[in-house]
């Protein structure tokens, strides 16, 4: 496996985990939501992103991946800088 490929899917991973949580967050502060509707607002979320960085990780070009990479990175940034 390439270097590259090793960072990238490690950049995905944590940029996708900050994600994943802001949503289990988001489903939290809904009025009516139960824990099971979080549970599984992470579960989907997470198989998301374990299904992307299983991609980045063996077969997608490496523009797609710092493209996907880049676009991470800013939704992480906006998401956890916007009040």
């Amino acid at each position: 496996m390439d270097t590259w490929r090793i960072v990238a899917t490690s950049l995905f991973g944590v940029g996708g985990l900050v994600m994943v949580l802001v949503a289990m967050a988001q489903v939290r502060d809904r009025k009516h939501s139960t824990h099971g509707e979080v549970i599984r607002a992470g579960l989907i979320g997470l198989l998301v992103v374990a299904v992307i960085a299983v991609n980045i990780a063996t077969w997608l070009p490496s523009v797609v991946v710092w493209a996907l990479v880049a676009a991470t990175a800013m939704v992480v940034f906006f998401l956890t800088m916007m009040d």
